[in-house]
């Protein structure tokens, strides 16, 4: 049987108008209301004009790109290729498919909206975007989602994002953030540093946890102590960076070098340092993650790692369009390159 707007309101205890406004997004609707509807979508398998099982394949010309932060460079940079690649104005593939980017804002919750509305909608693609977040339930529901969305005829590619063990039909093109956070803080140490703070990013995202594991096995090769005052967890913004890095000042005001989770907050970093009269790299250095466009023109310029946004996000939406073939096994690893700059030098004792 077709499952109806109905079936799903009455599943959820609410008017279909209720179920109409929680799938369209367009009405304010109560967080509890929304889970009810949308754990009712899922339950029955719900689709627009009828279930699943109806679509031999995805037939609409929408692709999907979610984003944590739009205004974070390092997802429009991705965004930009990603959109470049698979159609619309200005894209490469002629005008053929129309690319909508989805800003989640960090929200697991709406994460999974936005999923659901892609499904509804049968899109042509979907691209996932950066870290996930370390919540198993939220990671069986995205898995199904995803496959879900597979079972339909939709591409889905994970970009600059861990693999999802739970739905192998998803395409993961997945950055080395451990080996780059260890390499960055191997460097730091083979100028002579001992004493290096880490500002670390949001404690649930995956992308947090990775790079501070390169930057922990990095002291342990050295045989540095991980001295707990020396790591803050915060946001990845200027802002954060800057707190953060006065925090780190408070507790231990010996330190040598600070390593920022990415080169935002590197940048908030600088400036709680100048405005505690301290000098880059005289003083303290400092270096940042991602190598954004910004980095280099920096004073002074700061040492990063590189990671090939552009050409990852480029790579994703080939895939996604099935332009190009995916990579074996359907995983692959994108390594960055260390940019040593002048934020970095030997330290002053």
């Amino acid at each position: 049987m077709t499952v109806t707007l109905a079936d799903v309101a009455a599943r959820a205890q609410v008017s279909p108008a209720t179920v109409s406004r929680v799938l369209n997004g367009n009405y304010p609707v109560a967080a509890s209301t929304r889970e009810r509807v949308l754990r009712a979508v899922d339950e029955l398998d719900y689709v627009l004009n009828g279930p699943a099982s109806s679509l031999a394949a995805a037939t609409s010309d929408l692709v999907g790109i979610l984003v944590n932060d739009i205004a974070d460079p390092f997802f429009g940079i991705m965004a930009a290729a990603i959109q470049s690649e698979i159609g619309g104005p200005g894209g490469r593939a002629g005008g053929e498919r129309l690319g909508v980017v989805c800003n989640t804002g960090g929200s697991p919750e709406r994460e999974l909206t936005y999923l659901t509305l892609l499904q509804r909608q049968r899109a042509a693609a979907v691209v996932l975007t950066g870290g996930a977040v370390e919540d198993t339930s939220h990671a069986s529901a995205v898995a199904a989602k995803l496959r879900k969305l597979a079972e339909a005829g939709t591409r889905v590619v994970l970009c600059g994002r861990p693999p999802a063990p739970e739905a192998a039909e998803a395409i993961a093109l997945t950055f080395d953030n451990r080996g780059g956070g260890q390499q960055l803080t191997e460097h730091l140490i083979g100028l002579g540093h001992r004493r290096l703070g880490y500002i670390a990013g949001p404690e649930e995202r995956t992308t947090t946890r990775h790079r501070l594991e390169g930057h922990r096995a990095a002291l342990a090769v050295h045989g540095i102590e991980d001295d707990p005052r020396h790591t803050v967890y915060g946001r990845y913004d200027r802002r954060s960076g800057y707190e953060a890095t006065l925090e780190l000042l408070r507790r231990d005001p010996s330190l040598t070098a600070v390593v920022a989770a990415n080169d935002t907050v590197a940048l908030g970093a600088c400036a709680a340092l100048r405005d505690s009269g301290l000098r880059i790299p005289d003083d303290v250095s400092v270096a940042g993650f991602d190598d954004l466009p910004f980095s280099i023109d920096a004073v002074p310029a700061l040492t990063t790692v590189r990671l090939p946004l552009s050409e990852a996000g480029a790579r994703a939406g080939r895939i996604a369009m099935g332009r190009e073939e995916p990579p074996p096994g359907g995983i692959a690893t994108v390594r960055g390159e260390l940019m040593v700059r002048g934020s970095t030098a030997v330290p002053r004792d």
